[in-house]
């Protein structure tokens, strides 16, 4: 967590000066949720993400100069600089992508979950979507068709209650999200969304259920963004009392204090790892700065199939 909230604290400074450009969606206060989740499966179980993927990345073990090229859009990035920020890709790692479609992540995920289906292989697809996809014709689709042929696949929610900028009462007659993936007749539940040991085990029940044939399953991670929908967001729609309300859940001092109380760090410790992740980042950012940037006579790369 110490990790993510340092690159995206690095990448406003980068972004602010001009270093990095395009759409910058933080994940800032919603890390508990990848800690979490990323803990509990494993190499083999493919990842589908959404726009706001920094964090999703990093805890699925992406470098971290790998993600800062891809941000400065250089070809040692994961995605050969053809990315950026919304389209992290790691195929290696079976990290499937950012998505910058609401919801477009969702019927890839499908299809992937399907193929370990038919190859009966034991690996389970993870999805990540936000609040703002539950509203799209995709999600319901997807459900249904995870439920109806069984599919080994964890659709996981991180509601932050805003989408892009509205309020999810302001949008959805019911707010229980986990009721609509009951209704489809997946196992469903909400989970404390700022809790990294409540995601840690309750996708760990999710994973063996599903591992174990029990079907699809979907968690509803109840948690926050701190900071506006990307930077371009002025970020009126909220009352600056809720935000602080919710600052004061932050999960990183939380669990720093939990580790601390029962003897299983040292403040030493937390000193030298923000030490170590600023080393991390700062070497980071100098690899991207240096990175080659594509060829212009590459431009057209990528666009049709390549004949031998």
């Amino acid at each position: 967590m110490m990790r993510i909230r340092g690159f995206e604290e690095r990448c406003v400074r980068l972004y602010s000066a001009e270093k990095i450009r395009g759409f910058l969606h933080l994940y800032i206060g919603e890390e508990a949720v990848a800690a979490g989740l990323f803990h509990e499966i494993g190499p083999e179980d493919s990842v589908v993400s959404t726009y706001r993927e920094h964090g999703h990345a990093l805890a699925r073990g992406i470098p971290t100069a790998a993600l800062m090229a891809e941000m400065y859009g250089r070809t040692n990035g994961c995605s050969g600089g053809r990315g950026g920020s919304m389209h992290l890709f790691d195929a290696q790692r079976r990290f499937y992508g950012g998505n910058a479609i609401v919801g477009g992540g969702l019927p890839l995920a499908v299809g992937l979950a399907l193929a370990d289906a038919l190859r009966r292989s034991s690996a389970v697809t993870v999805c990540l979507f936000g609040d703002g996809a539950v509203a799209e014709g995709e999600f319901h689709e997807c459900l249904n068709l995870a439920a109806l042929w069984h599919l080994p696949i964890l659709f996981a929610c991180e509601n932050n209650r805003y989408a892009m900028g509205t309020a999810l009462a302001r949008e959805h007659a019911a707010t229980d999200l986990a009721l609509r993936a009951a209704s489809y007749g997946l196992a469903a539940w909400p989970v404390d969304g700022m809790d990294a040991e409540a995601v840690a085990s309750a996708t760990r029940r999710a994973v063996q259920s599903i591992r174990g044939g029990g079907g699809p399953c979907l968690l509803e991670m109840r948690t926050y963004r701190f900071r506006a929908h990307s930077l371009y967001d002025a970020d009126r729609y909220r009352d600056k009392a809720e935000i602080e309300r919710w600052r004061a859940r932050d999960p990183i001092p939380i669990l720093t204090r939990a580790l601390l109380d029962s003897g299983a760090c040292t403040e030493t410790d937390c000193h030298d790892w923000r030490t170590a992740i600023e080393t991390e980042l700062d070497e980071a950012v100098t690899s991207a700065e240096n990175g080659p940037l594509e060829p212009v006579a590459d431009l057209t790369r990528h666009l049709y199939a390549e004949t031998s």
